[in-house]
């Protein structure tokens, strides 16, 4: 992936913990094109990386707690393993404005850092295979790109296999 140094963000919650963490990350910016079906996938093609380097933050429900899997774009979420991961026995994806609300980002700049209201956080183990991952920054168009040890510490996130399909 090629190093950039990192740039003003307009401060997102997401990049305001991250500079307060202390941890080494880049913030990488790329114009959002609103008409695209995937943002996950535009991510990844803007930054020029893997699409198993990028990861989407989708909020579920486990058992009726919202739960935060994060996971690559060139995948799907196995909420079977969630539930199984999170502890609990049943979950499906979340509504979408439940999401926003308990986050505070919108659909698509969902970022597992700087939410709302901290929620339980699975990180898919295929996160390890790479020195760094991105993640949304908190809002479409831009992404934070740091070890997954450093997300998973700064989310109190349990890995685990949560994605299905690559």
């Amino acid at each position: 992936m090629k190093k950039q140094k990192k740039q003003q963000s307009g401060g997102t919650p997401a990049v305001v913990a991250l500079e307060r963490a202390g941890v080494p990350f880049t913030v990488h910016a790329y114009a959002h094109d609103p008409a695209v079906a995937s943002y996950g996938e535009e991510a990844a093609e803007a930054l020029g990386v893997d699409p198993g380097q990028v990861f989407k933050t989708l909020v579920a429900e486990v058992d009726g707690a919202l739960t935060v899997a994060v996971v690559p774009v060139s995948g799907s979420l196995d909420l079977k393993a969630l539930a199984t991961a999170a502890g609990g026995k049943r979950a499906a994806m979340a509504d979408p404005a439940a999401a926003e609300r308990a986050t505070g980002y919108v659909r698509g700049g969902i970022s597992p850092l700087g939410q709302r209201r901290k929620l339980p956080t699975v990180l898919d183990a295929s996160a390890g295979a790479y020195a760094t991952i991105c993640v949304s920054a908190g809002r479409r168009g831009l992404e934070a790109e740091l070890s997954p040890a450093d997300l998973a510490a700064l989310t109190d996130a349990v890995l685990a296999p949560v994605a299905r399909g690559r």
